[in-house]
């Protein structure tokens, strides 16, 4: 008992230390001049909607929004979530670390390069990445676990984080294919026969039938996203610029990450380790082959650091002592170098005055492969607070007799998720025919105005009301949706319910919401 309280004493109080450093890291790292992100409010809108399944992402981030809104829905649970995945994923490092035999500096060098990394860039926003990755390295671990001890158990809970991490982001089932690969091409294929395998298979199925159910009954929308998301973004990802997205990304970790495949080919203790190196060139080449987003990969990394430092440590011996802390140091000089692009910190008007310096580093350039005046991030981080407050002033400027008569319409998920999000409990709930929102729409409204959020309506939208004017639009000129306009459409006349419950149908019916 004593000699466990003091192995606690001597390392585990460190991790302590850099999980509360990486706790702490996300306080201030983020200029109070930024709002929430377009996605974070879609996510939270989806508290007030639960369900197995949703049009735009997976269930479970969800359920923290529901947690988070039982918590009062402040920006600082908002903000909690994702870097508290961040310091879990951080803690399933140092375990891996433990379970190679690492020393007490490997898990060090392994955390704090962990920290400061293009990981805590990603923890910022309340998004599924988070957890996507924190999946990621569970599923390893576990692996890892069942390779050294070859019980059931450590497979089932690997089945167990797959299925999270599919209630999460679905792009998990990629590491599926990279891990089966990997039974196939090592001795890990006898497992493949083992009964005990089948019903972990069966456990798996079992947990996902909630969000297959709901997949089928919506006509697997999952499948439509990902045509429009190849058609309307993949289309635009270079393969050469994933892979050198990957080095910039991961520019501090790469000794590690080199570190880590010549162990896999040259240290005889990590020979039986070799199927981490499969699982990611094959789901790396997948990701490759298929034009994915640079960030989708970022979950394949975390289990390499470990192998790299352990590997550094046996290797070098006495003189890691030296070369780590020198290591760190130059890790940290790098960060704190990038730290102003890579973060949230200057103001959109100090971004502009380094422009040439954010367009060499490529961080200018969106989705739709054009440069922009922010990145595209933090475009998606300013002017809600201004689009819901003029929104709330053309619902209050109504009379009372009307508000509860008056559809708030919005052009997008983002627009849309911002109004609810600033003006709960100040007026009605907003809807869009864009993702989720298109399927909670009642189907029992009575229209008698309508503020619209985005494009002028079209004429066969216009005949159905008296009146149409524009009252106002956003003008902050940093934000991505600077210009978006403020009608207000008066007067509807009866068809246009009728009009309205037909158009929702029928894009229901299609899957209009992308």
């Amino acid at each position: 008992m004593k000699y466990t309280f003091a192995l606690f004493i001597k390392d585990y109080w460190i991790l302590i230390v850099l999980v509360t450093v990486k706790m702490v890291l996300h306080l201030w790292i983020i200029n109070p001049i930024y709002e929430l992100h377009r996605d974070e409010f879609l996510h939270l809108d989806q508290a007030n909607h639960l369900a197995a399944g949703y049009i735009s992402v997976p269930p479970f981030l969800s359920l923290i929004s529901f947690l988070i809104k039982l918590l009062g829905g402040s920006i600082f649970w908002i903000r909690f979530f994702t870097p508290f995945f961040g310091a879990l994923t951080l803690i399933v490092i140092w375990l891996i670390v433990e379970q190679l035999k690492g020393g007490l500096l490997s898990k060090i060098l392994v955390g704090t390069i962990f920290i400061f990394s293009v990981y805590t860039r990603v923890n910022i926003l309340y998004q599924p990445t988070s957890f996507d990755i924190l999946a990621w390295t569970a599923v390893f671990y576990f692996l890892i676990r069942f390779i050294n001890e070859d019980r059931p158990l450590w497979l089932l809970l690997m089945m167990i984080f797959f299925v999270l991490g599919c209630y999460n982001k679905y792009n998990i089932i990629f590491l599926f294919i990279g891990i089966l690969a990997g039974f196939l091409l090592t001795d890990l294929r006898k497992v493949l026969i083992k009964p005990f395998l089948f019903i972990v298979f069966l456990v798996g199925l079992a947990l996902l039938i909630p969000n297959l159910l709901w997949q089928f009954n919506h006509q697997f929308p999952v499948i439509l996203h990902m045509k429009v998301l190849r058609s309307s973004q993949l289309c635009h990802v270079d393969r050469i610029g994933f892979f050198k997205d990957q080095f910039i990304m991961l520019f501090g970790a790469i000794p590690l990450i080199l570190a880590a495949f010549i162990g896999f080919l040259h240290y005889v203790p990590f020979r039986k380790y070799r199927i981490i190196g499969i699982i990611f060139l094959i789901t790396l080449s997948v990701f490759t082959f298929l034009r994915a987003k640079n960030y989708y990969a970022l979950g394949l990394y975390p289990v390499l650091l470990p192998f790299g430092a352990v590997l550094l440590e046996a290797r070098l011996k006495s003189r890691f002592a030296i070369v780590a802390p020198g290591y760190l140091a130059l890790n940290l000089l790098i960060f704190f170098m990038v730290f102003k692009f890579m973060f949230p910190v200057l103001s959109p008007a100090e971004i502009h005055q380094k422009e040439s310096q954010f367009k060499a580093m490529g961080l200018l350039r969106w989705e739709d492969g054009k440069d922009h005046q922010l990145p595209q991030d933090f475009a998606d981080m300013v002017g809600w607070k201004e689009m819901a407050a003029k929104t709330l002033s053309v619902y209050d400027n109504l009379s009372d007799s009307v508000k509860n008569e008056t559809l708030v319409f919005c052009d997008n998920y983002g627009q849309t998720g911002a109004v609810n999000f600033y003006n709960r409990g100040k007026m009605v709930e907003a809807y869009s025919f864009s993702t989720d929102y298109l399927f909670w729409i009642p189907d029992n409204l009575n229209i008698k105005n309508v503020i619209l959020v985005g494009k002028l309506p079209g004429e066969k939208v216009q005949v159905y009301f008296d009146h149409v004017s524009k009252v106002a639009s956003v003008e902050n000129p940093d934000s991505r949706e600077k210009g978006t306009s403020i009608f207000l459409l008066q007067g509807a006349k009866p068809g246009f319910a009728e009009f309205f419950r037909d158009e929702i149908k029928r894009r229901r019916i299609k899957m209009d919401c992308f």
